[in-house]
């Protein structure tokens, strides 16, 4: 019998909790992370899967965590991995510093911690890549240890029961102490994935199955009719445009020039297609003659390549160059047309050969 928090706010039944994990047990999502009824967690998968699902949908991380788990099935297979290959086999999931922070985190693990991730909050926020969700997180379902673990779905849940009108994400806080308030003492792995599987599957953005809903006779926000309208949300400012030009160069050989990202900074240690630096403005002659990786006689492909990033969206015209003798003059890396599918290549980049392929 699940034990209900003592001090649960006075509209939430005494029986949320167990009423949460009953609907739980009936409906929960099977997914290649979780370990079966019965089974104990892993917390080398819990860790792994909450680290790709940050800013990631389900579907997406799903054939990334099996490739994963599949070439590095412990965190000391995956801390003996080449950072390249992290990168590699990491290339179109997007915000590349998880993936740095993924491997350190590993090595870190396997040589401190004899390959044991630690079973406390507070001992998991010191290893990199983890903050206060994905320690929350592996402690409840890794360790069955009781802790808040309050992610966007939770949020939503959070914010429509008890009919909480401001916005986030300056509420963010009061959403998460009332999550506390209602976490049970027993079973909080299973009641963590319960409420992240409520708010993925019935108390969804748009168009909640509130008929389907174990909380549904006291939600607040039901009763009022605005759950759709809820958690409000602080108008968010406009993303800037920045502009640049993509070099797509080929040597006699059939290879074309890749270079690497600094570490640091958006992208970091990732391959790219050389480029100019990505401005508010439109590259000028003389700068796209300055970054070009050789002096020749350049020719812009037809269309613009586009893409989004977290604060602001992309927009690279790509120009194009057959080098001659000179091409080892070039500082990169040249690598064969069909060889470019086992470089650290991000979306933005994949989505420049895609369209370099297409038009030069």
């Amino acid at each position: 019998m699940t034990t209900p928090p003592h001090n649960a706010p006075k509209n939430a039944p005494r029986d949320a909790a167990p009423r949460l994990l009953s609907w739980y047990d009936h409906n929960r999502r099977d997914l290649p992370w979780r370990a079966k009824p019965g089974e104990v967690a892993d917390p080398y998968r819990v860790w792994l899967s909450e680290i790709m699902l940050q800013q990631t949908t389900v579907p997406a991380a799903a054939p990334y965590f099996r490739a994963f788990t599949e070439r590095w099935p412990t965190v000391r297979d995956l801390a003996a991995a080449p950072l390249d290959d992290v990168l590699v086999a990491w290339a179109g999931l997007g915000y590349y510093a998880r993936a740095r922070n993924l491997h350190k985190c590993a090595q870190v693990v396997a040589a401190e911690r004899a390959g044991r991730f630690p079973d406390k909050e507070v001992a998991l926020l010191e290893l990199p890549g983890i903050g206060a969700y994905t320690a929350a997180a592996i402690t409840a379902i890794a360790f069955g240890r009781k802790a808040t673990v309050v992610d966007g779905n939770v949020e939503r849940v959070i914010s429509r029961v008890f009919a909480v009108e401001e916005p986030l994400p300056g509420v963010k806080p009061k959403l998460r102490a009332l999550a506390a308030l209602l976490t049970p003492d027993e079973r909080p792995g299973d009641y963590a994935q319960a409420m992240m599987d409520l708010g993925a599957t019935v108390c969804t953005p748009r168009k909640p199955k509130c008929m389907l809903c174990p909380w549904s006779d006291w939600c607040a926000a039901r009763a009022a009719g605005v759950q759709e309208q809820l958690p409000r949300k602080a108008a968010k400012a406009d993303k800037p445009t920045r502009r640049g030009v993509a070099f797509w160069l080929l040597n006699p050989e059939g290879a074309v020039l890749l270079r690497r990202r600094a570490e640091e900074g958006l992208l970091g240690g990732m391959t790219e297609v050389p480029s100019t630096p990505w401005a508010g403005h439109a590259p000028s002659d003389a700068e796209i003659a300055a970054a070009a990786p050789l002096d020749l006689s350049w020719r812009r492909l037809p269309g613009v390549v586009r893409h989004t990033f977290s604060h602001f969206h992309l927009e690279l015209e790509i120009v194009a160059a057959k080098a001659g003798d000179g091409w080892r003059m070039a500082e990169g890396l040249w690598v064969p047309v069909d060889r470019l599918g086992g470089q650290a290549l991000p979306s933005v980049m994949m989505k420049v050969v895609r369209h370099a392929l297409a038009h030069a």
